[in-house]
C-alpha cells in the first residue's frame, strides 16, 4: 500500500506475482550454478528466419506508426494459419493483432468487466489472468479443477453454478498453464451453449494450442461456435516460434468489435511495431518445421521429467497433455513458496510455487520442461533428495 499516493487502492493492493517473487529471491542469491525453470519460456532463442525478418524491418525503415489493428498481411496470414490448423473459416475482420497475449487479455478484461462484474476463472491457471480482472475493478471467482489417476478434470456442473447474477464471462485455457490440462471438443461445445443461454461472453486462452502431444493441434472455441457468438479467443507468438521477448499476440473477436478494439489499441500502445509484426508473419509463413522440432523436443522433456518425478514416493504427478509444465505435489508440503525457497537453497533450482496459479494450486510446484534434456536431468537429480 502506498498511503501518501492517491491513487486506486484495488491498484495499490494489487499483490505481487509470486513467480516474481520467487524468482526474485532465487536472483538475488546471485548463484551462478542456478537453474530457472520457474517461468514459462524454453531456452532456444527465435528461429534464425523470424529473426532475419525482424532486422531487415528495421533496415528497411519499417519503424513507424503503424495500422492499429495489426498489418492486413499479417492479419491475412493468421486468417490462412486458423483454418490450417482448426479447419474453419475466420475473416481478417475478426482478427486484431496485439502487443503480446497479456495485453490481448488486459483488452478483454476491460471490454468485458467493470466494478462489481465477475469473471469465473477456470484454475489452477496463471496468476496474470485474475489480475486482468483486478485491474478492470472485477473480480475472478476461481473455479478449481481436481487431479485424479487420468490428471486433471473440470466439472462443468461446477463451473456453471458458479456464474451468478454479476458474471459477465468464463474464463478457460486450454491447454492450460501449469496443468496442462486439454478441454475437449464436446465440453466447450457444452459451456458455449451455456454461455448463449446466459449472456455470457466466453474467453479463451489458446498460446498452446500446438503444444500437445497426442493430436496436431488443441480443440479450439473457434471449432463449436459461431461468427457472432460472445466469444474471444486469444493467442501469441511466444511459446510456438519462441518469441517471448518479442511480445506479439492476436485475438479472434466477432467482426462488430472492430472499432472498439481499435480504439482501445489506439489508447494503450497504438500499435504493435511493424518490424516485430514482420518477424510474425515470416513465423506464420515459415515456422512450421520449427514448431513440429519443439514440440518433439517438449515431448521428450516432458517424458523424462515424468519418469524421475514418477519414481520419488512423495510426488504425486500426471502427465500433462498439452503445454509444457509439469505440475507436481509432494506429500507432506503444503506450503509452495517455502518448499520453492528450499529447493532454490539446497538444490539450486528455481521453480514456481503453485501458490501462484490459485484455487488448486496450493501445495503445488510448477516446472517448466521447455529445456535442453542435460539441464533437466540435472534439475532433477539436485532436486531429489529434497522431494524425497
Amino acid at each position: 500500500m502506498l498511503p501518501e499516493f492517491d491513487i486506486r487502492p484495488g491498484i495499490a493492493t494489487l499483490p505481487a506475482s509470486p513467480i516474481v517473487e520467487i524468482a526474485n529471491y532465487g536472483r538475488s542469491l546471485g548463484r551462478s550454478d542456478l537453474i530457472p525453470l520457474w517461468f514459462g519460456e524454453g531456452d532456444v532463442p527465435t528461429p534464425a528466419p523470424i529473426v532475419e525478418a525482424g532486422v531487415k524491418g528495421l533496415r528497411d525503415g519499417r519503424v513507424f506508426y503503424t495500422v492499429q489493428r495489426g498489418l492486413p498481411e499479417l492479419r491475412a496470414a493468421l486468417s490462412g494459419y486458423l483454418g490450417r490448423v482448426h479447419g474453419v473459416s475466420v475473416p481478417v475482420e475478426r482478427i486484431t493483432v496485439t502487443g503480446s497475449g497479456m495485453q490481448a487479455i488486459m483488452v478483454a478484461a476491460q471490454m468485458l468487466v467493470g466494478p462489481g462484474d465477475e469473471m469465473a476463472v477456470v484454475s489452477p491457471v496463471w496468476p496474470n489472468i485474475s489480475a486482468a480482472v483486478g485491474v478492470a475493478g472485477g473480480t475472478a471467482v476461481q473455479v478449481p479443477m481436481t487431479l485424479g489417476n487420468q490428471g486433471w478434470t473440470l466439472d462443468l456442473e461446477a463451473l456453471f453454478a458458479a456464474c451468478g447474477p454479476r458474471t459477465k464471462a468464463i474464463f478457460v485455457n486450454s491447454p492450460g498453464n501449469p496443468t496442462g490440462w486439454v478441454m475437449e471438443k464436446a465440453d466447450m461445445a457444452r459451456l458455449m451453449e451455456f454461455a448463449r443461454s446466459r449472456g455470457l461472453w466466453v474467453v479463451s486462452d489458446e498460446v498452446y494450442a500446438r503444444l500437445v502431444y497426442d493430436r496436431p493441434a488443441a480443440p479450439s472455441f473457434l471449432e463449436v461456435s459461431e461468427p457472432d457468438d460472445r466469444l474471444i479467443v486469444i493467442n501469441s507468438f511466444s511459446k510456438n516460434w519462441s518469441m517471448t521477448g518479442w511480445r506479439l499476440g492476436w485475438m479472434v473477436t466477432p467482426a462488430r468489435l472492430g472499432p472498439v478494439l481499435e480504439n482501445l489499441i489506439q489508447f494503450s500502445n497504438s500499435g504493435v511495431a511493424e518490424f516485430v509484426q514482420l518477424a510474425g508473419l515470416t513465423a506464420i509463413e515459415q515456422g512450421e518445421p520449427f514448431v513440429a522440432e519443439l514440440v518433439e523436443r517438449c515431448r521428450a522433456a516432458r517424458d523424462q521429467v515424468m519418469a524421475i518425478l514418477g519414481s520419488l514416493p512423495r510426488v504425486r504427478v500426471q502427465p500433462p497433455a498439452g503445454a509444457f509444465y509439469a505440475f507436481f505435489q509432494v506429500e507432506g508440503e503444503p506450503d509452495s513458496m517455502a518448499l520453492a525457497r528450499r529447493i532454490i537453497d539446497e538444490a539450486g533450482v528455481g521453480l514456481a510455487p503453485g501458490t501462484a496459479f490459485g484455487a488448486g494450486g496450493d501445495g503445488a510446484l510448477r516446472l517448466c520442461f521447455a529445456s535442453r534434456l542435460e539441464s533437466l536431468k540435472t534439475a532433477l537429480a539436485r532436486m531429489a533428495p529434497v522431494l524425497s
